[in-house]
């Protein structure tokens, strides 16, 4: 703003050139006062101008320096987040093992489980095994003791035989009776020319009277009460010599040892005791000329071949069937 002064003259004018070398001065004055104060605004602008410089300068470096900071947490967090990837990556393949084990470990888990329960089913048939074999085993132990009883029954019988022989042969010495006992099985053989005519199945007097004796004494000794139990059979054999055909000396024979039968179950000897024994015992049977007698030159002796033979057999023959059936029970049950 423009400052316009008034000056007073003084009255006549007369000093003209003073008021205007004051007016100067002041002028002069002011400027300088203005310089001065633009200098000192100027001053005053550039030091306040290099104190802002010096801290944006100081901000610009603790800027930088927050900068580098910055870009050293980036690369930081980069390598870290490089170290993350790698250990998802890590986690993710452990992740991937976890999950197999698990499988593994559930393949497992039914493996042992099916194991278990085939186990378990070989337990059951082990147990019904070791039932089968206490059970075979209890049968096989009643059946060796059945078969020792039956071992001692014929071992009794093997001596009970050799009595009944060695009695049979006293007995028919005694009586004088001419009979030839076999010394190993006791079969008897009458003598042969008393009984039958050729051809003939009728029993000769002679013969008849021959079993009137014989009959009571062979009776007297297989019906003895140590003896009777183990006697299960009496057999009248007849036999033809060799002429004819075999059919025909087959039906003589059997006739022959019928009659025979016929006569000794009706001797009047005999007690209605010894008639039912013999009745349950006693069987006849014909050989027809299978068992000839032969001479000494090897040639067929005729008359001797028609013949008689009173065999007794033990009870050792059912015995010895029962004992085969157990050890072939006992075979079979081995092998199982």
């Amino acid at each position: 703003m423009q400052v316009r002064r008034r000056i007073h003259r003084a009255p006549g004018g007369g000093d003209h050139g003073s008021h205007w070398i004051s007016y100067s001065d002041m002028m002069a004055s002011l400027l300088l006062v203005f310089v001065l104060a633009v200098i000192y605004s100027v001053y005053q602008y550039y030091s306040m101008l290099e104190i802002k410089t010096q801290q944006l300068n100081e901000q610009q470096a603790e800027l930088d320096r927050a900068t580098i900071t910055l870009v050293q947490r980036e690369e930081e967090l980069e390598a870290a987040n490089v170290t993350l990837m790698g250990k998802q990556e890590e986690l993710a393949a452990i992740q991937i093992q976890l999950d197999q084990q698990e499988n593994d470990l559930h393949a497992a888990q039914d493996a042992l489980k099916t194991e278990k329960e085939k186990q378990a089913a070989l337990q059951l048939q082990l147990n019904a095994q070791k039932d089968a074999i206490n059970a075979m085993q209890s049968v096989l132990d009643a059946q060796r003791a059945e078969m020792l009883t039956y071992q001692k029954r014929i071992d009794d019988m093997v001596g009970v035989r050799s009595k009944i022989i060695e009695e049979l042969r006293s007995a028919l010495t005694a009586a004088n009776l001419g009979a030839s006992v076999d010394k190993t099985t006791g079969d008897i053989v009458l003598e042969s020319t008393v009984f039958f005519d050729s051809n003939s199945s009728t029993i000769k007097d002679e013969g008849k009277a021959l079993l009137s004796r014989f009959l009571p004494v062979y009776l007297g000794v297989l019906m003895r009460p140590e003896y009777a139990d183990y006697v299960g059979e009496i057999i009248i054999e007849g036999h033809t010599d060799t002429a004819g055909s075999y059919l025909t000396n087959l039906r003589l024979s059997q006739n022959r040892a019928l009659s025979v039968a016929e006569y000794c179950l009706q001797l009047p000897t005999l007690s209605r005791i010894q008639v039912a024994q013999l009745q349950k015992l006693m069987t006849a049977k014909g050989r027809s000329y299978s068992d000839p007698i032969y001479k000494p030159d090897g040639s067929v002796d005729m008359d001797a071949s028609r013949r008689v033979e009173f065999k007794f057999r033990l009870k050792d023959a059912e015995m010895i069937q029962e004992m085969n059936r157990i050890l072939t029970q006992m075979e079979a049950t081995d092998t199982h």
